[in-house]
């Protein structure tokens, strides 16, 4: 059976690119075009679609309150096809993620050539990755930790212990637990992070800023040259992998990719692992794939402590499965559990 999916856009010309992509695969069967959100909701009962494709704008209903509705009646996974040019969107977009959205794609434009062709094949990907995901109706908005550490004075000394930094990986799902992770650090949070996130080209500086406005550390794209800073929060650039040097300063390369993946979550995994070795902290969250195991286990081996997310609370449970079977995750949580751990590892020294 064909993969059931449904289109909303305002714009008759984008449906008709996202039509014609989607139906040239025969394991995909477009059930249904809505051009607002109140006629795509109408039609999810009758057209039972498994997959939703939705744009961030449009008339009487936005992409925020269509995904908020169907989450809440009827909860199924969801594609963000948006531009990611216009800047005031950028953070918009990933409002659309954390409303229970699980992916977001850049807007296809029409024509043909190479570009369009693979633009075509990675848009069908998605969509037969997103047809077999879980979806989750409720994150927690706002940090609800106890630790005494996540409560004391910014300008309080923070006890000694052993990690020195923490490293994260994910992709297919990846913003939404990155943000269920990242808004639980206190301000005085006493290590850099490094996030690894596969995201669609353009997308990049709005999650880092949206990031940026949810948590209390600071959120930033690594620039070349830059030694980690305790507290903070960094990115790599777009198509570069990120690395550290000799003396422990970040690096950009542009290597070929690494399983498909540039930036890769091993690349880092395993450059943290060099330069740390026990002092660091890996973390593989929810994604498609294996990339990251492999760098786990190079934080394992290295002595550093390793949590890989659990099957029941991934979106796509690949990644971190990968590591178990390596049997480089020492630790196998739930998203919501992560942060407590991460905060009671450091603030018992161990």
């Amino acid at each position: 059976m064909p993969i059931r999916v449904l289109l909303v856009d305002d714009s008759a010309i984008a449906m008709a690119v996202l039509k014609r992509i989607l139906s040239s695969s025969p394991e995909i069967e477009v059930v249904g075009m809505a051009q607002t959100g109140r006629e795509a909701l109408a039609l999810i009962p009758s057209c039972s679609p498994q997959v939703i494709c939705t744009d961030l704008h449009m008339p009487q209903m936005d992409g925020l309150e269509f995904i908020s509705e169907v989450m809440a009646t009827y909860p199924r996974p969801i594609l963000v096809i948006s531009t990611s040019v216009q800047e005031e969107d950028r953070q918009n977009v990933f409002r659309l993620l954390e409303a229970g959205a699980v992916d977001i794609f850049p807007k296809p434009r029409g024509g043909a050539g190479s570009d369009y062709e693979l633009v075509k094949q990675e848009l069908i990907g998605k969509i037969k990755i997103l047809a077999g995901v879980s979806v989750f109706t409720q994150y927690r908005k706002k940090p609800v930790l106890d630790f005494k550490f996540s409560t004391i004075n910014s300008q309080a000394k923070i006890p000694h212990q052993k990690s020195k930094i923490v490293v994260v990986g994910a992709s297919t799902g990846g913003p939404q637990a990155l943000y269920n992770i990242l808004i639980h650090l206190p301000a005085n949070f006493p290590l850099p992070v490094i996030c690894i996130q596969h995201i669609s080209e353009g997308f990049l500086q709005g999650m880092v800023d949206w990031l940026g406005l949810e948590c209390r550390l600071p959120v930033k794209i690594a620039r070349a040259g830059e030694i980690p800073k305790a507290g903070t929060i960094y990115f790599p650039p777009e198509r570069l992998h990120l690395e550290l040097d000799t003396q422990g300063r970040f690096c950009h390369s542009a290597a070929p990719p690494v399983g498909g993946h540039r930036p890769s979550v091993t690349v880092t995994f395993k450059s943290v692992a060099s330069f740390y070795g026990q002092g660091a902290v890996g973390i593989l969250l929810t994604g498609m794939g294996r990339d990251g195991a492999e760098g786990m286990e190079a934080i394992a081996r290295a002595g550093g402590v390793t949590i890989a997310q659990d099957e029941k609370s991934c979106v796509v449970f690949g990644m971190p499965k990968e590591a178990i079977a390596l049997g480089a995750a020492q630790y196998v949580l739930p998203v919501t559990e992560i942060a407590p751990m991460l905060l009671a590892k450091i603030r018992g020294g161990d």
